[in-house]
C-alpha cells in the first residue's frame, strides 16, 4: 500500500472498534481493595439506604425544633432529659414536646426528635433537666436516612475507574467484591540502530531510547498491563520473530519507529505478514503522527501498531487511538477537556488535522491557549504542555480569542 492513502482519526477510529469487536476486555470478579485501578465493568446500584438511620452530625441534643423557638442566653428553654444514646446502639426513647435526648457525633437520632442543638450551646439546669440557649431550625445538625445514598440509587457508573473514594462509597453499601474489566496487555517495541539505554553514554549519531519508558509510562497511566518493553535494531527478520513470538501473549503490540518510508524502515512490511494481510489503516490525515500503521492478527487476536519514532508524535497517535479504543471498549468516559481562548493566530495543515500542544494561561476567570511550538522529536514540548487541541483538516486553521477546545496529557 502507498503511504499516502491515509485516514482521518474518525475512520481510524471505526475501523479499529470493527476489528477488535471480537477483543472486548474480559470482564472479572475482584476482592474489593483488589478492585483499585480497574475499570468498573458494571453499574453499581444501593441495595440499601446510607446511613439507614438518622445519625446527628454533631455532640448535642436531640430536640423537637418548635420548643427552642425564642430560647436565648437571658431566657433559656428547659427540656426534659429522658435518654443518652450511646454509639453504635439504637435509640429507645422517643423525644416528644418537653423532652431531648443526648446524641453524640455519629449517633442515632430518637424517633420524633427533628434537630439537633449543640453542647455549646447547652447547659445541664439540674439532674433531670436541660437548658437551651439558642433557638433551631427543623433539620439542624441532622443527616436522614438515605441522604447520602438512596436506596436503588445507580451510585457508581460502569467505566469508572475505581479510586479509594469509589472503595469508600462500596465498602458503605456492604460489597465486597466488584465486577472489573481484566486489563489488557501491551507489548511496546522501541527500534533503531542509533537507540541505546537511557543509562548509557550516547556515542556520536547514538541516542537514548525515550519511546519504550514514555509509552510504558503512559500505558500504565490508563490501566494497561506491561507484558514486555524490548529496544530492537533494525534487523527485519529478528524484529518479526520478537512480535511474533509476543503477540501469542499480548492483546496490543506496539513498535515505536520505522513506520516512515526510510531504508531500513521495514515496520510496514513485518505488520503485513504478521497479521496475515490485515492491514487496517496505512498512514493517518494527522499532524503529527502521518506515519502510523495499524494491523489485526485474528489468529491471536492481537492489534499490532506501528508508531513514529519521534517521541511526541508516538504519544499522542497512542492517546488519540490506542488509549481511546482502551476507553471505549471499557464505557469508560472520553478525556478531561475545557475551553479556552486562543493568545494568537494559529495556521493548520491543509488536508490533514492538526493536533497542537497547548500551554493554559488562566487571567481572571477565563483560561487562554498559548501554543507550544516545536518539533514532533523534541520530548519537552509535551514537559511544557497543559494539553492539545485540534484544528480540522478542513479548517485553515484558528483566530485570536477564538474559542477552542483544549483535551489535558
Amino acid at each position: 500500500m502507498e503511504l499516502l492513502r491515509v485516514d482521518t482519526i474518525e475512520a481510524a477510529r471505526e475501523k479499529l472498534v470493527n476489528a477488535m469487536q471480537e477483543k472486548k476486555p474480559n470482564i472479572v470478579r475482584l476482592d474489593l481493595l483488589k478492585s483499585l485501578g480497574h475499570i468498573l465493568a458494571q453499574d453499581v446500584i444501593a441495595q440499601e439506604p446510607v446511613p439507614s438511620f438518622r445519625r446527628s452530625t454533631v455532640d448535642g441534643y436531640a430536640v423537637v425544633s418548635g420548643n427552642t423557638a425564642g430560647a436565648s442566653e437571658s431566657l433559656p428553654v428547659l427540656l426534659e432529659m429522658v435518654e443518652e444514646v450511646s454509639m453504635g446502639h439504637p435509640s429507645c426513647c422517643p423525644v416528644k414536646t418537653g423532652t431531648c435526648g443526648y446524641v453524640p457525633t455519629g449517633g442515632m437520632i430518637p424517633e420524633g426528635a427533628d434537630a439537633m442543638v449543640m453542647e455549646e450551646y447547652c447547659e445541664i439546669f439540674d439532674e433531670n433537666h436541660l437548658a437551651v440557649y439558642c433557638p433551631v431550625a427543623h433539620g439542624k445538625d441532622v443527616v436522614s436516612q438515605g441522604e447520602d445514598i438512596r436506596e436503588g440509587e445507580l451510585v457508581i457508573k460502569k467505566g469508572t475507574r475505581i479510586r479509594p473514594q469509589e472503595i469508600g462509597v462500596m465498602a458503605s453499601l456492604g460489597i465486597m467484591d466488584v465486577m472489573v474489566y481484566e486489563p489488557w496487555t501491551i507489548t511496546i517495541f522501541s527500534t533503531g540502530d542509533e537507540l541505546v539505554h537511557p543509562s548509557h553514554q550516547p556515542a556520536p549519531g547514538e541516542i537514548r531510547d525515550i519511546n519504550s519508558y514514555a509509552l510504558s509510562a503512559q500505558a500504565e497511566t490508563y490501566g494497561l498491563k506491561i507484558q514486555e518493553v524490548m529496544v530492537c535494531k533494525d534487523d527485519q527478520e529478528t524484529l518479526k520473530g520478537k512480535v511474533s513470538q509476543l503477540m501469542k501473549i499480548s492483546d496490543l503490540v506496539i513498535i515505536s519507529g520505522g513506520s516512515s518510508k526510510g531504508k531500513k524502515d521495514a515496520t510496514s512490511q513485518i505488520i503485513d505478514e504478521v497479521t496475515d494481510g490485515h492491514t487496517l489503516i496505512h498512514g493517518l490525515a494527522l499532524k503529527p503522527g502521518k506515519p502510523s500503521i495499524f494491523g489485526y492478527d485474528q489468529s491471536t487476536a492481537t492489534l499490532v501498531t506501528g508508531l513514529p519514532g519521534h517521541p511526541v508524535a508516538a504519544m499522542l497517535v497512542f492517546d488519540l487511538l490506542i488509549i481511546w479504543l482502551y476507553k471505549y471498549m471499557t464505557s469508560q468516559k472520553e478525556g478531561h477537556s475545557l475551553f479556552a481562548r486562543m493568545t494568537t493566530n494559529l495556521a493548520g495543515s491543509p488536508g490533514r488535522t492538526t493536533c497542537q500542544l497547548v500551554r493554559l494561561i488562566k487571567k481572571e476567570q477565563e483560561y487562554y491557549a498559548e501554543p507550544v511550538h516545536g518539533k514532533s522529536g523534541l520530548i519537552t514540548s509535551l514537559t511544557r504542555a497543559d494539553g492539545y487541541l485540534m484544528i480540522g483538516q478542513n479548517q485553515e486553521g484558528l483566530n485570536k480569542d477564538e474559542l477552542v477546545e483544549v483535551f489535558y496529557v
